[in-house]
């Protein structure tokens, strides 16, 4: 058995950076943001899905990278990306 997160904050942000900010995305300067939760279930991907907020995503959580996303049941525009940051709430197990 693995522990996978429970929860991530899945953050929507413009793929350029401003020079003015220094660090990385935090909720307060996000487009968008959203607590997801794990469903159990995993995604087409073959990733664990979360979903909240209206949104939706396969996360690899050993990288915190997100290989499929839909915002309000659609794709993410072009010129946007999203970051992945622990959200409280703890760890659940998993299947190895």
């Amino acid at each position: 058995m693995t522990t996978v997160p429970r929860r991530f904050e899945i953050l929507l942000v413009a793929e350029f950076t401003d020079e003015h900010h220094h660090g990385p995305p935090t909720a307060e300067n996000a487009l968008r943001s959203a607590v997801v939760e794990a469903t159990g279930e995993r995604g087409s991907s073959g990733y664990p899905r979360y979903t909240g907020g209206g949104m939706e995503a396969d996360i690899d959580t050993e990288t915190r990278t997100v290989e499929a996303l839909l915002i309000d049941g659609e794709e993410l525009d072009y010129g946007l990306s999203v970051r992945v940051i622990a959200a409280s709430g703890g760890l659940t197990r998993g299947p190895d």
